[in-house]
């Protein structure tokens, strides 16, 4: 696919990225990533890897479709799920570079050795962003567990995500 720009009607590839994660569920952490990289790339694929060992608070279509509505203003995002390697989604998808958030130094050493890896099977390149300082911090996990104890998560994300994830704890 490709793209007209300008008067000559030059054509160029469009540029595509992926934003892989869990998202169970998404927070501002990983919208703040998300919007960044749709400044960057004309696609971004939010994709929820699937982990058949992992149970999470919300099905993977539950959280696609939360994905779709928090995301909905950036226009070129898409929200899909994917089992198996990232790097056989970026081939079928012909999207050459996954955008990754790094909240510490200690995320650093795990995803570098993510990226060598997907590089060296596919040629598939990484692009690491640093989180926002605000937001360097959070993680799904621990937003679950602060909202699980009737915590204040309204800061963590989204009023819609907080919503869902009220009414799904008082199903517990």
């Amino acid at each position: 696919m490709t793209l007209t720009t300008g008067p000559e009607s030059e054509e160029r590839p469009v540029r595509r990225a992926v934003c892989p994660g869990s998202y169970d569920p998404i927070t501002n952490g990983h919208l703040d990533i998300i919007a960044r990289a749709s400044k960057l790339y004309d696609e971004v694929y939010v994709t929820v890897m699937i982990n058949k060992s992992k149970k999470g608070l919300f099905d993977v279509d539950e959280r696609i479709d939360l994905i779709r509505q928090v995301t909905a203003e950036y226009g070129n995002v898409k929200a899909e799920s994917y089992h198996g390697l990232l790097v056989d989604f970026c081939k079928q998808r012909d999207i050459p570079a996954i955008v990754k958030g790094l909240r510490a130094v200690s995320d650093f050493d795990y995803e570098l050795q993510m990226a060598q890896m997907n590089n060296g099977l596919s040629g598939v390149e990484t692009l690491f962003i640093p989180t926002n300082p605000t937001h360097s911090f959070l993680s799904s996990s621990l937003v679950k567990e602060v909202a699980a104890w009737g915590g204040d998560i309204s800061a963590y994300v989204p009023p819609i995500i907080q919503s869902a994830l009220a009414e799904r704890l008082a199903q517990r």
